[in-house]
């Protein structure tokens, strides 16, 4: 029997490990946070008071097993002039589905069956929930899209709302061999999932050691001049008992032109690995880097064998 890998995050980190993760013998569930309000996703929740549907659509086509033209079908995004300019056709499906199935659950069930998915996709909970950033400079500001863009220290992250998890999300987190939290940005994709209650005192009751992939470089606003310990400890503090026993970080060099165009256009740094600063907690190491148009990113199937030799 494979063993059991639940990966809670969201956005672009989290496709990209599921890209590789899929590849090998095991059990996968994706738990996805469903906080995001920009673009499409946000219009959609406005409009039909859903949960964010845009990264579920990104982690469908990740793990999905069909031809890549029904990948580009679901990212596929409007240009045009009308109410439909900005949308995709993945996250109109999701938001369809949900209506006719009833909740967002059931819809990613039967968009799941069509796509053939090598792995299952949970939503973190079925409720319209809005995080609220409380800043450095004391200011609160509500909803990712404009704590992403207000580019100051975040103090601390929580939801507008008590929202309540998804059943099969705790369930997932009850079997699960290793639970693993993505890359990707940290107070506004991998904590939103720790700020449930009893998502963390289902992870504080688990005897799957807890996992976390760094990432390679720095986001504005959310981490600046973090290092890899310095994510470690701020994930610590959420998960309250729980401590990361594990943790996959980059040590391949990133090339010098093209981290100076990352600092330069989007003031992002790459992450310093303090090998020093994480003396109690297991370290995988490798060269992780590769560039895919132009952005840096983490070797999905490099990354994915790390996590799967790790349960042999």
């Amino acid at each position: 029997m494979n063993k059991k890998v639940v990966i809670l995050g969201g956005g672009t980190g989290l496709s990209t490990l599921l890209r590789g993760l899929k590849q090998f013998p095991l059990d996968i569930t994706a738990i996805v946070s469903v906080s995001d309000d920009g673009r499409s996703t946000g219009r959609l929740r406005e409009e039909f008071n859903t949960p964010a549907v845009g990264d579920i659509r990104q982690v469908l086509v990740s793990l999905s097993e069909t031809e890549p033209l029904i990948q580009d079908l679901l990212n596929y995004r409007f240009n045009t002039t009308s109410d439909l300019n900005g949308h995709t056709v993945g996250n109109l499906l999701l938001t369809a589905l949900s209506n006719i199935t009833g909740n967002l659950s059931n819809g990613i069930d039967a968009l799941s069956k069509v796509f053939n998915l090598k792995g299952k996709v949970v939503p973190l909970t079925e409720d319209n929930v809005t995080l609220v950033g409380y800043m450095s400079d004391g200011a609160i500001i509500e909803g990712e899209h404009n704590i992403t863009n207000y580019k100051k220290a975040i103090a601390k992250i929580a939801y507008k709302e008590r929202p309540i998890a998804t059943p099969e999300a705790l369930q997932a987190i009850a079997e699960a061999d290793l639970i693993v939290l993505s890359m990707g940005s940290l107070f506004t994709s991998i904590i939103p999932n720790l700020l449930i209650p009893e998502m963390v005192d289902q992870i504080n009751q688990s005897t799957a050691k807890v996992m976390y992939v760094c990432n390679m470089v720095t986001q504005p606003g959310e981490t600046d001049n973090f290092t890899v310990s310095d994510h470690v400890s701020v994930l610590n503090k959420y998960l309250n008992k729980t401590r990361i026993d594990v943790v996959i970080t980059n040590n391949g060099k990133i090339d010098d032109k093209l981290a100076q165009k990352y600092a330069t256009l989007e003031q992002k740094d790459v992450v310093i690995f303090d090998r020093e600063k994480l003396k109690n907690i297991k370290v995988i190491e490798d060269d992780f880097v590769t560039v895919e148009d132009g952005s840096i990113r983490h070797n999905s199937l490099k990354l994915a064998f790390h996590i799967f030799s790790s349960l042999l």
